[in-house]
């Protein structure tokens, strides 16, 4: 492991820099013009096939005839003419043509996108006349692997583009734009310089122990080492609510048949997803729907009626069912208010024991037989919701209730940076426990040379975050979950 102190890097692998992912590329031909379809396939107004390379001109000026060659036009223009075969001389599509020329682009390659008619057939026929004079197809993700592998963006940044794209709510957009334009990444650099300083003056004393500088070296070891280990926990506080606004949170609906579980379902959806009869048993399976509850996105679950059953089927949708709650992370469990509390209804609270989770008590409109009291005291401190459903009242109560119970308070403010990937949060708690560990070896008075070792590996690790230090296979398998043209 090579020592640097150039430009705040210590102990980089030279192995894992962003220049030695680039010089692969190059190695195994991939830094050549690549192109795709960067619209949604299927009918539409605008269909747009990207270029990007140092042919992607070239390759885009043999198959467009326009007034001006592709090659004479200015940089970030758009221009009108003819995609043409130039083997017939047949007209495949008219074109605004834009050109981007390099470094002022998303990959700081020369990009090239051909805006033709929206619709399978000619974007696709667009396509191949790329493919066939010049370029080469696209890997998925490989236009935003290459804004990573040029610098542009860091490795958080290119996944957050990911999240971007996927996001169902506007908070989720939010959190997920902020990380896109680099506060997450600003954070971890910040943290990273602390334990760099820290580092560098540990090799100081040890290169010059006559200085003696050990006592005024540990004392920078508690102080930077306590202010990063605050910072990562501040940064993973935030991690379970962004979790959930990338993933969305699981959510199932749980009851006896026939109270209501459906017509809750169709509620929060604001649509008749589900059958509702007064047929006890009617729903056999799982129902599975994602819906935005006030800004929380919900993978909703409606599930069979847990009751005991002689139906074959209904009885395997009744397995499913439990099984299903055990790994919800939010359980909706309706009850009756026309009905007395069942047994049935007793072993479901015991089901979701320990669980986030909200009463709801349905068909208020009904006379009461229902113990509300009885209710409370089985729910302890899970929120109680009563609704009528079939006259859509108690909804509104319920949506907020799901928002409090997740995200009371601190989704309110303005500070959006929000840890909310997985691989990030498991980097963030490995760099916290060895800044911790460095802390604790430095007040036991462990030889400082063992303790610049938990510090070198956190600020590997917060490194790995936004890819300064990170495998190539790693690489290739997150952006190979991106989309296609992206």
């Amino acid at each position: 492991m090579e020592e640097l102190f150039i430009k705040g890097c210590v102990k980089k692998t030279p192995e894992y820099t962003e220049a030695h992912f680039y010089n692969i590329e190059r190695r195994h031909g991939k830094m050549d013009t690549i192109a795709a379809i960067s619209t949604p396939m299927g009918e539409g107004a605008i269909g747009i096939v990207r270029l990007s390379g140092e042919q992607a001109v070239p390759t885009a000026d043999k198959i467009y005839a326009g007034k001006r060659p592709l090659m004479e036009v200015d940089s970030h223009t758009i221009n009108y003419g003819h995609i043409k075969d130039p083997s017939t001389g047949e007209t495949i599509e008219e074109a605004m043509v834009s050109v981007l020329r390099a470094p002022k682009t998303y990959t700081k390659e020369d990009i090239i996108e051909i805006n033709c008619h929206g619709g399978l057939t000619s974007v696709n026929r667009v396509l191949q006349m790329a493919l066939k004079h010049g370029a080469r197809l696209a890997e998925p993700g490989e236009f935003t692997k290459r804004a990573f592998l040029n610098g542009r963006i860091d490795l958080s940044q290119a996944e957050a583009v990911m999240d971007l794209i996927r996001a169902k709510t506007d908070r989720a957009m939010n959190v997920a734009m902020n990380q896109v334009e680099g506060r997450l990444s600003n954070q971890i650099q910040t943290l990273r310089q602390k334990l760099l300083e820290t580092v560098a003056h540990v090799e100081v004393n040890i290169d010059y122990p006559e200085y003696d500088a050990e006592e005024m070296t540990l004392e920078m070891i508690r102080e930077k080492g306590t202010e990063v280990a605050e910072g990562v926990q501040q940064l993973l506080t935030t991690a379970h609510q962004g979790k959930i606004l990338r993933e969305g949170l699981s959510t199932v609906i749980i009851g006896r048949p026939n109270v209501g579980k459906s017509s809750l379902l169709n509620s929060l959806v604001h649509e008749n997803k589900a059958i509702v009869t007064d047929v006890p048993g009617t729903t056999r399976d799982v129902v599975e729907e994602y819906v935005n509850v006030r800004g929380v996105p919900l993978r909703l679950l409606d599930t069979a009626g847990i009751r005991e059953t002689e139906d074959i089927v209904e009885r395997l949708g009744v397995e499913r069912s439990r099984k299903v709650v055990k790994d919800a992370e939010l359980a909706l469990l309706v009850l009756n208010y026309n009905e007395a509390l069942t047994p049935s209804d007793e072993e479901l609270f015991k089901l979701i024991d320990g669980q986030d989770a909200i009463i709801i008590v349905n068909k208020t409109d009904l006379d009461k037989k229902i113990s509300l009291d009885e209710v409370r005291q089985l729910a302890g401190d899970q929120p109680v919701i009563s609704t009528s459903l079939l006259q859509d009242e108690g909804v509104d109560q319920l949506e907020e209730a799901i928002r409090t119970l997740f995200f009371e308070g601190e989704m309110e403010g303005g500070d959006m940076s929000y840890v909310s990937n997985s691989r990030h949060i498991a980097l963030l708690e490995q760099a916290k426990s060895y800044v911790e560990e460095a802390l604790s070896a430095a007040e036991s008075g462990m030889p400082i040379d063992m303790v610049q070792i938990d510090i070198t590996r956190a600020w590997e690790v917060l490194g790995e975050v936004i890819g300064d230090s990170v495998h190539e296979s790693l690489i290739d398998q997150l952006f190979s979950q991106f989309c296609l043209g992206k």
